[in-house]
């Protein structure tokens, strides 16, 4: 991987309601270099894992709501930043950032986890990456939770308001959120 931004960890203090610890791995297959920031919290023995995967322009931020209620029923939640995303490493290069790029860092992430029996929580992007996981392996899957995303197919042309929102993401890098 030639260059790689790294966002510094005093960015992310005093965020309201999100005082989770962070984790990091830096070893994923096939992604040498890069540094995957997730958090991992309640018991690692817990009967069901619910394995949160954000879309854009968000982060593990997103689920600070739920986390909680998830925790509530015993359960341990799994939420990793996909690369490019809050705590994680940022390639500059943006061909980088392709379908397979984000798919297979998942599935190397949940392989070197070892998670299992999970409940997929996907929303927005995460929805359309993660609803492609249960398939390799399909043991690792359970359940289904999926919000605002969809089911996409490659075979349904791009709409031009999906056309016009990412050009406007280009133009505007940096979201006033």
């Amino acid at each position: 991987m030639a260059s790689i931004l790294r966002t510094p960890d005093e960015r992310f203090r005093d965020l309201p309601d999100y005082d989770f610890e962070p984790n990091y791995l830096d070893d994923l297959e096939g992604f040498d270099g890069l540094r995957c920031h997730y958090l991992d919290l309640g018991p690692q023995d817990a009967e069901q894992t619910f394995f949160c995967v954000h879309g854009q322009p968000t982060w593990a931020y997103l689920f600070r709501h739920m986390i909680p209620v998830f925790l509530e029923s015993g359960a341990r939640v799994v939420v990793p930043d996909l690369f490019g995303f809050g705590r994680s490493d940022k390639p500059v290069e943006q061909s980088t950032y392709t379908f397979s790029f984000h798919r297979n860092m998942l599935l190397a992430f949940t392989s070197r986890l070892d998670l299992t029996d999970l409940t997929l929580v996907g929303q927005d992007w995460g929805g359309i990456l993660g609803l492609t996981l249960p398939m390799e392996p399909p043991q690792r899957f359970s359940r289904l939770l999926i919000m605002n995303t969809a089911l996409a197919t490659g075979d349904v042309p791009l709409g031009n308001g999906f056309i016009a929102w990412r050009q406007w993401c280009r133009d505007n890098p940096d979201l006033s959120a």
